[in-house]
């Protein structure tokens, strides 16, 4: 696909002269360093919580079960299917859920979620419009419009919610009671009801952790701009048609951070390594934890991707159909 010059951001050098040949290089640097920083922020602070054993005391001893839950509980071994019954099961007793209120396996949900899930689809809704409203972005393929989308809206709508100084509050999640798992528990059955992955209390102090690290850099307009456009454009995105020309948008989005930093921070050297390492443990956050914390509460079980995927299709309309064909024949 020829792509014409006015898709770029602003325009390349091209100039062979020696200043052009030392800026290429010094610009090389940079992308290395940013780079090096990712992987050694994500080696050094997953976000991803490790699966700790839980070191609650037994909730049995705790909460010894009710005479309903054990009426309601009770295992029928006379059931041809089941194996052959444990030395407790023998001794009548009964499998209690256990309560964990571990950091790391607490289930949380919003402690305001109207206002909250309204503030985030408001932040949602700002991040698809500033993807739309990058012509480079716009001309791209569907397809790769796509990608780009699936791979980048959650650092960039963390971005927005850093930019927007949105806060939020969380509280235990309500639990499910013992009569409504007793009643719908299928294991007998030979298969287990799915539930969704919950928020957990140590995955949302980790995102607040993000957010902190974000305002206190007290980024401007134009460093959220380019922040947000170095991770939108990544050519590292499998199955992308065009690489070689996202890479060249990545490339121009940290050289023009690097010119805003130096240009509004000129006495804090160590300004754009901040950014750099506060952006990286971005890239970490999981989709599930977004989409389950600000917008399960407002969809319901609706896709989420789904309806991005029809915002970013209503402010990609072009009145090219020249564009539009090039775009289908290229995602078929």
């Amino acid at each position: 696909m020829r792509l014409g010059p006015h898709t770029r951001v602003t325009a390349l050098v091209t100039s062979n002269s020696y200043s052009s040949k030392l800026f290429t290089f010094n610009y090389t640097v940079y992308i290395s360093t940013f780079l090096s920083l990712t992987f050694i922020c994500m080696k050094m602070h997953p976000f991803e919580v490790n699966q700790h054993q839980c070191q609650c005391p037994d909730s049995e001893e705790r909460h010894p079960p009710t005479i309903l839950f054990n009426i309601l509980s009770r295992r029928h071994y006379s059931n041809s299917n089941s194996s052959v019954a444990t030395a407790a099961d023998r001794r009548g007793q009964y499998l209690v859920p256990k309560i964990c209120h571990c950091d790391q396996r607490r289930t949380v949900c919003l402690k305001d979620p109207e206002g909250v899930c309204q503030a985030a689809s408001a932040v949602l809704i700002k991040t698809i419009r500033f993807m739309t409203g990058l012509p480079s972005f716009r001309y791209l393929p569907q397809c790769d419009q796509l990608a780009l989308l699936h791979n980048s809206w959650v650092p960039l709508f963390v971005l927005g919610l850093a930019q927007d100084n949105i806060e939020f509050e969380v509280t235990d999640s309500p639990a499910t009671s013992i009569l409504k798992r007793i009643l719908l528990n299928t294991s007998d059955r030979g298969f287990e009801m799915e539930e969704p992955a919950m928020p957990t209390l140590a995955r949302v102090h980790k995102l607040k952790a993000c957010l902190h690290r974000l305002r206190s850099l007290d980024l401007s307009h134009k460093e959220y701009a380019y922040i947000k456009g170095a991770l939108l454009f990544n050519p590292d995105v499998p199955g992308l048609q065009t690489p070689a020309f996202i890479e060249g948008l990545q490339q121009e989005a940290h050289r023009a951070l690097h010119e805003v930093v130096v240009t509004l921070h000129p006495q804090d050297q160590g300004r754009l390594t901040r950014i750099l390492l506060s952006t990286s443990s971005l890239l970490t956050i999981p989709h599930s934890l977004i989409s389950e914390l600000f917008f399960r509460p407002l969809l319901g079980q609706a896709d989420l991707f789904q309806l991005m995927r029809e915002i970013l299709s209503l402010g990609t309309v072009t009145s090219d159909p020249s564009i539009e064909s090039q775009r289908s024949k290229r995602c078929q």
